[in-house]
Order: structure tokens, then C-alpha cells, then sequence
């Protein structure tokens, strides 16, 4: 798709959004499904639902190794608490938020300011998702935006669950991965990672009809 007609098709849904949200919301209904995502893309879908989040990954990031790892035994990780590294003694966190851990497993609680309050989302947003245990109601997402290379997407669409998807700004169609699409816009500060978590949301809307692959693919029969 051209840039022109990109921004064009953006400049649409950003106008008419009352319309084209109205219409997701309705066709989604009755529809339950669990994302799962590296990024805040998750969290956007369940925003622009008007929904409330059943699932602990909204409003953080998980570095790919990280993120693959947990992927690969999730039911294993997620059986963890979250825990938080008392920081060495003279030592801060440059991040200016807080940094927790299931097991191995490190996880970003970007846009959270308190551990308090990142332990009483996650704790309560866990066991909400642990209530779907059929796995073809997961939507797994992986993107880019935090240094996933070729091999990582690879890696990500060989794990065993039926629905995947994935964005990034590299051309690896010799994958030939199914359900990944490159995006033709990247970061207007980082300019070889892909858009912010919630302008990738946006534009997805390009690359397919993404509630209704969803609703295609969610089973709602319980495990």
C-alpha cells in the first residue's frame, strides 16, 4: 500500500472511528478471547472495545528471548508469582518504573509508576485469564518494537498455538510465516523499530480485518 493511500486510509478510521468502533463492538459480541502480546497492542484492543482486561499484558513489555521463553512453557511461567528485584544497595532503577519477574522471566511495567500497583494489576488481570484454559481463544502478538530479529519471528511462529500474529518493518517474506505482515511506517524516534504499541494498533486495521480474524478464530468451547 502506498504512503499516500496509507495515510489516507488512516486520516478515514481516525474520522469515522465512532463508526467503524461501533461495528467491532457489535461484531464482537459474545466473543471471548485472551491477547497476549510483547507490547501494549493488546491493551488497545480491549480499550477500543470498551472492555475490561482479562489478561495480565496491557501496559508493559517483555524482551523477545524473555518473551519466547515464556511463550514456550506458559501454562509452567504463569503458575509463578510476580516478583520484584530489591535493587542493589547504591544502585537505581534508570527506568523510572518498576521491573518484575515470574521465575526468569523479566518483565517492563512501562506505563505503571508503583510495584504496588503493577502487582495488583497483574495478580488481578492473571487470574481472569487462568479462567480460559482453551488455547484457541489466545491471540499471541510479537512486533519489533523491542529488538525481535528475523530468527525471533521465526522462533514465534513455529510455537504450537493456533492463533499468531506478527508485525515488524523487515521484508521476511522468504519465511514465509503466516498471519505476519511488514508495516510500511516505522517509530519517528527509533527509526528501525516499528510504530508505538497503540499507533501499531491503527494501523493493523490496514494489513486485515482484525476483529473479524479474531472472531473467526476464537472458539469459545471450553477446554
Amino acid at each position: 500500500m502506498s504512503n499516500f493511500f496509507q495515510k489516507a486510509a488512516i486520516f478515514i478510521k481516525r474520522k469515522y472511528q465512532f463508526v467503524f468502533r461501533k461495528k467491532n463492538i457489535a461484531l464482537m459480541k459474545g466473543v471471548n478471547f485472551i491477547i497476549v502480546s510483547n507490547s501494549c497492542w493488546g491493551g488497545a484492543i480491549y480499550q477500543w472495545l470498551k472492555r475490561p482486561y482479562n489478561t495480565p499484558f496491557v501496559g508493559l513489555g517483555i524482551d523477545p528471548n524473555d518473551y519466547l521463553k515464556l511463550l514456550s512453557k506458559f501454562d509452567y511461567y504463569m503458575g509463578f508469582p510476580l516478583k520484584f528485584q530489591t535493587p542493589v544497595e547504591g544502585t537505581t532503577n534508570e527506568n523510572n518504573y518498576p521491573i518484575g519477574f515470574i521465575n526468569d522471566i523479566r518483565i517492563h511495567f512501562s506505563h505503571y509508576k508503583t510495584e504496588e500497583e503493577a502487582q495488583e494489576k497483574w495478580t488481578k488481570r492473571t487470574k481472569r485469564m487462568l479462567e480460559v484454559t482453551n488455547k484457541d481463544q489466545y491471540f499471541f502478538m510479537i512486533s519489533d518494537s523491542r529488538e525481535a530479529t528475523k530468527n525471533h519471528f521465526k522462533e514465534f511462529h513455529e510455537l504450537p498455538y493456533r492463533n499468531k500474529i506478527s508485525f515488524t518493518i523487515y521484508d521476511y517474506s522468504d519465511l514465509l510465516l503466516e498471519n505476519h505482515f511488514k508495516v510500511n511506517e516505522r517509530d519517528k524516534k527509533i527509526k528501525n523499530h516499528i510504530p508505538n504499541a497503540v499507533k501499531l494498533f491503527k494501523l493493523t486495521f490496514l494489513y486485515l480485518d482484525l476483529f473479524q480474524w479474531i472472531k473467526n478464530n476464537s472458539s469459545n468451547k471450553s477446554a
